[in-house]
């Protein structure tokens, strides 16, 4: 089941490829259902707390007309950032479920972990490493991408 899900994010994700987004997908489930979807949206809106899971997690709330995710997964291609992370924990996501570790800014293990700092109201349980290869694959490829064409526009 994990697997549907995340293919279901990664879709969010390859949205974002075509506005120029990095692709990070997201969707968040309730009883086997997805309730809201999202992709980053941090260039198009130019607003820093636009990420896929921030997006979602608004949607998600609407829909159901509470805060309190408490029966729900999110689903990311890529793990969440610090910020996301903290909007996890707030809006009582039960589990997050993430495809490739970001080493630099992730929250869930990557680069700070949020279920050893003492003392939260919540923590969530954490399943990494769900369709690794093609999460990291298509951030690594935008990345690439991106590169290649910064060295043509030099010339």
């Amino acid at each position: 089941m994990h697997n549907y899900f995340m293919n279901e994010a990664l879709k969010e994700a390859k949205k974002a490829i075509l506005i120029d987004e990095v692709p990070i997908g997201c969707v968040i489930v309730l009883d086997n259902k997805i309730i809201a979807r999202a992709h980053n949206l941090k260039e198009t809106k130019q607003n820093p707390v636009n990420h896929a899971e921030i997006i979602c997690i608004q949607k998600a709330s609407k829909k159901i007309k509470s805060w309190r995710l408490e029966k729900c997964s999110i689903y990311v291609t890529i793990e969440p950032c610090i910020m996301c992370s903290g909007a996890i924990i707030q809006s009582r996501i039960e589990n997050v479920i993430f495809g490739s570790f970001d080493y630099k800014g992730g929250g869930c293990g990557g680069n700070i972990d949020i279920s050893k700092v003492e003392k939260l109201n919540h923590y969530p349980t954490i399943i990494s490493g769900v369709m690794n290869k093609e999460c990291s694959e298509i951030v690594s490829n935008y990345f690439k991408h991106k590169r290649e064409l910064k060295k043509i526009n030099k010339l």
